[in-house]
């Protein structure tokens, strides 16, 4: 899609954010930023074969921040008419002369900025009609319901497409946009053992190019048959005992690694990694690193939510931490400089092992397969970890029967130290990818 705005044609994102710092600068404003975006999508969701809902989106919305010396203020609009924006640049200024002065507020420094935006291959827009989104997403569920007679009940299949475009402009005369879309399918089901158990399971897919999704049919026929493999779910007796996360749940486990070394948590002194640069967190072959620049990632960027260039870079090599995720006010605040992550990590992600989710179960021999986590027990100041979960006890290195009702529990420096494989079913849904992860040694809480 091209960046013009409906409510005045002839006007696009970049005269919208050009005006915007324009006004800044004649309100006396120092410096000025302006974030903003504009996109639209599909969304189709059928439920027992009947259309449930058909939504039409489209979005829109300019954050502008504006400086005075070192103190600051934002404001926000979804109304892009000139009065609109005059008032939401006015806010922000009015607010900006009544906030304290930071030392460590600014924009980027200049020589961190990205100088040239290569493509990277993320904008496939999808032509989809509703029709054909209600057949698709009808024959996603009706394969769920075909995989097994034991699926009897669905929480519907959905189909959606999303395009747009986000800008990024300073100032100082920086100016980006990435044209981006995102398609997917998703389907969640419920199965019966026809005695009253039932278990719910779902799966997904998305890409920026819907030629990269699988078939519909596919992605039913796993949500069938996660939901099925559940039946006969059943408590475990309090143990201590290997643990393999698989693929789609370990993703959290990096997470977790990411907050405990982003700037807020480490300037605030929050963190159970405070201080842990250079320090061995985990054995010695395990290698993380941010790949933001590669073709078609679904957290593939250019540039971060600052300007600042995005590069290939280590996090942890040989086990060792190596930097942290920092945006430029952290930065200068620890003493250090932005590492291109305002807003995240861009395609972050642990090396693989040999072995598929099979192979570290037959690695484990005897354990807990974790699935499901459920709520959030993770105290980021000592690393303490308890979460719910649910999955498939294992003997012999293959699943033995479902489990549900536990509780997994340890401390996150030990999880990591523990480690002992990456699998090499890596799910590249999200920008943390990552296989399924075989942690030595967790507390199982069942009866």
């Amino acid at each position: 899609m091209d960046t013009t705005l409906v409510a005045n044609p002839s006007m696009t994102l970049e005269d919208l954010a050009s005006q915007a710092l324009e006004l800044a600068k004649r309100q006396g404003a120092s410096a000025a930023e302006v974030h903003a975006s504009i996109g639209s999508g599909l969304s189709v969701t059928v439920r027992r074969g009947e259309v449930e809902t058909v939504e039409h989106h489209r979005d829109k919305g300019l954050t502008v921040t504006v400086f005075f010396g070192r103190r600051s203020g934002s404001a926000s609009t979804s109304d892009f008419r000139g009065a609109a924006l005059a008032e939401a640049v006015s806010a922000a200024c009015v607010i900006a002369r009544y906030t304290a002065e930071d030392p460590f507020n600014g924009l980027a420094d200049p020589e961190h900025l990205a100088r040239t935006i290569p493509d990277l291959d993320l904008y496939h827009p999808w032509a989809l009609g509703v029709d054909e989104a209600i057949t698709q997403a009808r024959r996603c569920e009706e394969a769920a319901f075909a995989h097994d007679p034991r699926v009897r009940n669905s929480e519907g299949a959905t189909v959606t497409t999303h395009e747009g475009t986000d800008l990024y402009a300073t100032s100082t005369g920086f100016l980006g946009a990435v044209r981006a879309s995102r398609q997917g399918v998703s389907c969640a089901v419920i199965g019966e053992d026809g005695e009253g158990g039932m278990q719910r399971d779902y799966d997904y897919a998305t890409a920026c190019d819907a030629r990269d999704l699988p078939d519909v049919e596919s992605v039913g026929e796993t949500a069938a048959s996660r939901a099925v493999r559940r039946l006969g779910a059943r408590q475990i007796k309090t143990c201590q005992v290997p643990v393999v996360y698989e693929a789609p749940v370990a993703r959290s486990l990096l997470s977790h690694l990411v907050s405990a070394v982003s700037g807020p948590s480490l300037y605030r002194r929050s963190s159970f990694l405070v201080d842990s640069l250079g320090q061995a967190l985990f054995p010695k072959w395990v290698h993380l690193y941010e790949d933001p620049l590669r073709k078609k990632g679904n957290g593939s960027a250019p540039f971060d939510g600052e300007g600042v260039e995005t590069r290939y870079r280590d996090l942890v090599t040989e086990g060792v931490l190596r930097r942290y995720c920092l945006d430029s006010y952290a930065g200068r605040k620890l003493g250090l400089v932005t590492t291109a992550n305002a807003g995240g990590v861009h395609n972050l992600m642990i090396e693989p092992g040999a072995d598929d989710l099979a192979g570290l179960l037959r690695r484990m021999g005897r354990g807990l397969l974790v699935t499901e986590l459920i709520g959030f027990g993770i105290n980021g100041v000592t690393g303490d970890y308890s979460r719910g979960a649910a999955g498939f006890w294992v003997e012999d290195g293959a699943i033995a029967y479902p489990v549900q009702e536990i509780t997994v529990a340890s401390n996150l420096r030990d999880m990591y130290r523990g480690l002992l494989a990456v699998g090499n079913d890596i799910d590249f849904r999200h920008r943390i990818a990552t296989g399924s992860l075989l942690v030595e040694r967790m507390t199982v809480a069942g009866h």
